[in-house]
C-alpha cells in the first residue's frame, strides 16, 4: 500500500474518534482494578483498548462504505468520494481491522483465561456497527439507541476484562453514557430535520414530531442525571474525587436540560442543547476516570 493509500485509510478509520471512545474500555478497566495483578492490568489496557480501535475504526470504515453515494454530493472530500480508496479497497479494510480486532478479543481471552464473555462483547460491538451502517442509521430512534450502546459499551467491556463480576457503579456508568448520548443524538435529529426528510431517515422528529422529540430527549437527560448521581451510594473507589469531578458535568447537563425545557424549537437553539451535551459527556467521562484515582 503506498503512502497515499495508506493516509486515505487512516482517515477513513477516524483514529481520533476511536481513541476518544477507547477512554471508555480504559475507565471500565481502571475502575474495576482492585486485587488485579499489575501485569493483568497492563495487558487487559493495552490489548482492551486496541481491540476497542480496531473495531470501532471498522465501525467507521463500514459506515462510509454505505454511504458513499450520499457523500459524493454532500462530503465529496472524503478519503472514498475522492477516489483515494476504492470502494473494494474500502471493504478489504473493513473486513482486514474487524477480524483483527475479534481475533485479538480471542487471544486476550487465551492469554489471561476471561472466558468467552469479552469474545462475545467483541463480536457484538462489530456486529452492531454494521448493523448501524446497513440499515441503523436511516431507521431513526432505533439508530440513536445503537450509536448510544456502541459508544457506551467501552465502559462494560473495560470491566469484564477484570472479571465477570461487574461492579453496580460500572452499570450506572453506562446508562449514564447510553441516555445521555440517546438524549443528544435525538437532539441532532431536531437539528438536523430537513436535510433528514430529503435523504429518508426516519428520526423521532419526523416520525412524532419536534416537540415530542424534544420531550423524549428530556427525560433521556433527567434518566442521565440520576444515573450519574447513583454511583455515590455504592463503593466506587474514590468517591470525594468523584463527586467533585462529577459536579461540573453534571452543572453542564442540567444547563442543556434548562434550555430544552424553554427550547424554542429553532436549529440554533438545538445545536446549543446539542453542544453543551456534547461538553457534558466528556467532563462525565472525566469524573469515571476521577472515580477511579
Amino acid at each position: 500500500m503506498n503512502e497515499l493509500k495508506a493516509k486515505a485509510a487512516i482517515e477513513v478509520i477516524r483514529p481520533i474518534n476511536c481513541l476518544m471512545g477507547s477512554l471508555t474500555v480504559i475507565i471500565g478497566v481502571l475502575n474495576t482494578r482492585k486485587e488485579v495483578p499489575l501485569l493483568n492490568l497492563i495487558l487487559n489496557l493495552i490489548i482492551g483498548v486496541l481491540t476497542y480501535i480496531l473495531i470501532a475504526g471498522s465501525g467507521m470504515v463500514i459506515n462510509d462504505i454505505y454511504d458513499v453515494e450520499i457523500d459524493r454530493i454532500n462530503r465529496p472530500e472524503r478519503p472514498i468520494p475522492r477516489g483515494d480508496l476504492t470502494l473494494k479497497e474500502a471493504k478489504y479494510l473493513y473486513l482486514g481491522i474487524m477480524f483483527i480486532g475479534i481475533l485479538l478479543s480471542i487471544f486476550h481471552s487465551w492469554l489471561l483465561n476471561l472466558g468467552f464473555i469479552n469474545i462475545v462483547v467483541a463480536i457484538f460491538f462489530a456486529l452492531i456497527g454494521w448493523l448501524y451502517a446497513a440499515w441503523g442509521k436511516k431507521s431513526g430512534f432505533i439508530g440513536n439507541i445503537i450509536v448510544s450502546v456502541s459508544f457506551s459499551i467501552g465502559l462494560l467491556y473495560g470491566a469484564i476484562l477484570n472479571g465477570y463480576n461487574v461492579p453496580l457503579y460500572i452499570y450506572y456508568f453506562f446508562l449514564t453514557s447510553f441516555f445521555l448520548l440517546l438524549a443528544r443524538e435525538i437532539v441532532k435529529g431536531c437539528e438536523d430535520i430537513e436535510g433528514d426528510k430529503r435523504e429518508g431517515v426516519k428520526t423521532l422528529a419526523i416520525t412524532i414530531g419536534i416537540q415530542k422529540a424534544l420531550y423524549v430527549s428530556i427525560v433521556c437527560d433527567v434518566l442521565a442525571v440520576i444515573f450519574f448521581v447513583l454511583p455515590i451510594f455504592t463503593n466506587i473507589i474514590n468517591l470525594w474525587a468523584f463527586i467533585i469531578s462529577m459536579l461540573f458535568g453534571l452543572a453542564v447537563v442540567m444547563l442543556a436540560l434548562g434550555l430544552s425545557l424553554i427550547c424554542d424549537l429553532e436549529k440554533k437553539s438545538f445545536s446549543r442543547i446539542s453542544l453543551l451535551l456534547k461538553i457534558g459527556a466528556f467532563l462525565g467521562l472525566l469524573a469515571f476516570v476521577f472515580a477511579s484515582i
